[in-house]
């Protein structure tokens, strides 16, 4: 793909994903005065299972020049993930995970296995799959018993195939020191943010720190009834030199732990 090409590609995701998270306009407003926002990293979020899974999607982030770099593993929430870097770091980094299936009951297994059988393999070659979001049917029952099991698996199953979450680069924010001032400017502003472990997770000891908004709530219309349920969130990280003019461009998997439940409906 072309750098025009790829630079649309975030373009229509960034349109999808603010269909879901009208705050995240409101965020642009508040911490870039019309000054434009440098995101570190995108969010997507699938299942371990053909053809999805996500050493599958790979293959669409390596055809816009992204590169493979770490690898993480969240034991309690049973997710693995993989986060890719672009050879222009002014394009954001991509954060991958997938939920390992058969970790959980018979019966999510079986629910996320009908909804995985209706989606069109050829369509998973392309970008816009990875902002196509749902390509089944499903029952407000199926969700909430999907819900008492995984946040994970039932956000996935409302939503699909999107942005998770957009990122915020604190970094290349000129009005703004610190994470700690961002929050307070957003807490100012009336957003609430995930407090799970804390409102900043990491620190300078680890190169990242992370914070996010709790996610946006949007009507999602069930094949029984429409309910409102948490949707994406915008997150916000700053990171720290690991040598002389170099930022550290990992992730820390303790904090992506809590990251994630930005989204949750508990």
């Amino acid at each position: 793909m072309s750098q025009q090409q790829v630079e649309q590609f975030f373009e229509d995701l960034w349109q999808d994903y603010i269909k879901l998270t009208p705050s995240a306009a409101k965020v642009h407003q508040v911490l870039g005065q019309g000054q434009p926002i440098i995101n570190d990293h995108v969010a997507f979020r699938t299942f371990d299972i053909a053809p999805v899974r996500l050493a599958a999607l790979v293959a669409l982030f390596e055809n816009m020049g992204y590169e493979a770099r770490g690898e993480y593993e969240f034991t309690e929430k049973k997710l693995v993930a993989r986060h890719f870097e672009h050879r222009d770091p002014r394009l954001p980094k991509i954060f991958i995970s997938e939920l390992l299936v058969e970790s959980f009951s018979v019966e999510l297994q079986t629910i996320v296995k009908q909804l995985v059988a209706q989606i069109d393999p050829e369509q998973v070659a392309r970008p816009e799959f990875l902002y196509s979001g749902t390509h089944w049917q499903l029952s407000s029952t199926d969700y909430e018993r999907l819900l008492e099991e995984s946040e994970y698996a039932a956000w996935m199953a409302a939503f699909g195939f999107r942005a998770n979450h957009f990122t915020v680069n604190v970094n290349e924010l000129t009005d703004y020191e610190s994470l700690e001032q961002v929050n307070q400017t957003l807490k100012n502003a009336g957003f609430r943010l995930n407090s799970s472990g804390g409102e900043i997770k990491g620190s300078r000891d680890v190169f990242l720190e992370q914070s996010s908004t709790l996610a946006d709530h949007m009507p999602v219309r069930f094949s029984d009834m429409e309910k409102v349920i948490p949707s994406c969130f915008y997150e916000f990280a700053r990171r720290y030199e690991v040598a002389p003019d170099r930022l550290y461009t990992g992730f820390v998997a303790a904090s992506a732990d809590k990251i994630f439940e930005s989204t949750n409906a508990r």
